[in-house]
């Protein structure tokens, strides 16, 4: 067998794995290594030795060895893999192996779901890398959340602030359309204009998000509190955090601190919907001035009876609900279909969207214009996906 044989030879083995050792040989030295690192992604677990040889493979064991057989870029994505099909628990309850592993939201997710079993050491190490992970995401998310309640153009009006987001492109080339250049026909700008911006009326109006904390519901968790955060930040509107499972937590006083508010919440348990939204109602000043946003796959643990009253009565009393399936970055959802479909008919809008999007729908509300969306009945989940 000629040295490219042997090469390919290899690569199919791992490959194919432990049922091609007939046909391609058992693997020895490097590739028992690679062999067993990659087997750790399996659904059945590591089933190998550990590093020493003392037993099975622990996360610890299986960070350390990807880190050293493989690039850093490929370490970290196969341990956010891990972490995402496997849950890696030991991992999240191991300092030693959450100081050496790349913050990421998969990573977050696992020790919110573990929190409550840390020791106080291991919660200190924890701590650390949930501040890693907001801080990335409220920086990649506070612009675009923002946004939407820097103001709005006002086309009538002009402005000597010559910034690229104030610029009236229409009424620039309407302006100037009879500044040609003969020799290349084009169009020369001679006086660009400038819109003038109008602030946003949003200081009356107050905006509640209750999330849904069982377990199916852990991105739209995480990126309810960090959106709720950069609302809180605005200033311009009063906003509330409520996380409910079959009690319901009141977060608003955290609101300055995410980090703080994650660590409050503990993943998994009952729902009971209704008894948030009844609790949400009780927070509501001025019902016309005041939208609430309610995050759940809408599986109602509690009576649906509740759920539908309380939401019927805020809707009949001004409030605007908005009945939320999911609110993350990559859209999947789980839901109850027909009892979103109920919650639609009672008189909330129903859909699942991004924090951005969120933002955009909560500012068109607030500048008493149409939403552009959600629409009147949920998205069609994925199949098969029931919590």
């Amino acid at each position: 067998m000629s040295a490219d044989d042997e090469r390919l030879a290899r690569r199919w083995r791992l490959v194919l794995g432990p049922g091609a050792d007939e046909a391609l040989g058992v693997p020895a030295g490097e590739d028992a290594r690679l062999e067993e690192a990659l087997g750790f992604l399996e659904e059945d677990g590591p089933g190998g030795a550990s590093a020493d040889g003392s037993g099975l493979m622990t996360s610890t064991d299986w960070i350390n060895e990807v880190h050293a057989l493989f690039p850093r870029s490929v370490a970290d994505t196969l341990v956010e893999r891990a972490v995402e099909l496997r849950g890696v628990d030991d991992l999240v309850l191991d300092p030693e192996a959450l100081a050496s592993v790349t913050p990421s939201q998969a990573l977050l997710t696992a020790i919110l779901r573990n929190r409550g079993l840390m020791k106080p050491h291991v919660l200190a190490a924890a701590r650390t890398v949930v501040a890693k992970v907001v801080a990335e995401m409220m920086e990649r998310l506070a612009q675009p959340v923002r946004t939407p309640f820097t103001g709005v153009r006002d086309p009538r009006r002009r402005t000597r602030q010559r910034v690229a987001a104030n610029f009236d492109a229409r009424a620039t080339i309407r302006a100037n359309l009879r500044h040609v250049d003969p020799a290349t026909g084009q169009l020369v700008i001679r006086e660009p204009l400038f819109a003038s911006r109008v602030r946003r009326q949003a200081d009356r109006w107050q905006v509640i998000v209750a999330v849904d904390q069982s377990g199916s519901m852990a991105g739209s968790v995480i990126h309810s509190a960090i959106t709720a955060a950069i609302f809180h930040g605005i200033g311009t509107l009063r906003t509330h955090l409520v996380a409910f499972d079959t009690e319901v937590v009141d977060l608003s006083d955290q609101l300055a601190d995410p980090v703080e508010v994650l660590m409050g919440v503990q993943l998994g348990g009952g729902t009971d919907i209704g008894k948030a939204v009844r609790y949400c109602a009780s927070l509501v000043t001025e019902p016309r001035r005041a939208i609430v946003v309610v995050i759940s796959d809408f599986f109602e643990g509690g009576d649906a009876g509740v759920l539908r009253g309380a939401v019927r009565g805020l809707a009949e009393s001004g409030v605007t609900v908005l009945a939320l399936a999911a609110l993350e970055e990559d859209g999947r959802i789980t839901v109850d279909e027909n009892e979103a479909r109920e919650l639609a008919r009672l008189g909330a809008h129903v859909a699942a969207m991004t924090p951005d999007r969120l933002a955009r729908w909560v500012a068109e509300v607030v500048d008493g214009v149409r939403p552009s969306g959600p629409p009147a009945t949920p998205p069609e989940p994925p199949s098969g996906r029931r919590r």
